[in-house]
């Protein structure tokens, strides 16, 4: 970057957290697919206490459980 140009910050995207329109449920069902291609078993996600942060991050807990499933 030559002298004198500072690269500026678009504060307009950074307060703009998207990830609020993100649906909890596809958030689960994407975990939860994931997970079961690694290990090769049935999984499911359970996602609790979202706090969405200033600067378009979220925190939340996640709990991955094994399916019970008799037919496999």
């Amino acid at each position: 970057m030559p002298v004198g140009q500072e690269k500026t910050i678009d504060v307009d995207k950074l307060l703009k957290n998207k990830l609020k329109s993100v649906s909890i449920g596809s958030l689960e069902d994407a975990i939860s697919k994931v997970v079961s291609e690694m290990v090769g078993e049935d999984y499911k996600c359970t996602i609790g206490e979202v706090k969405y942060t200033l600067f378009s991050g979220a925190d939340f807990h996640v709990k991955i459980e094994l399916t019970y499933n008799p037919e496999q």
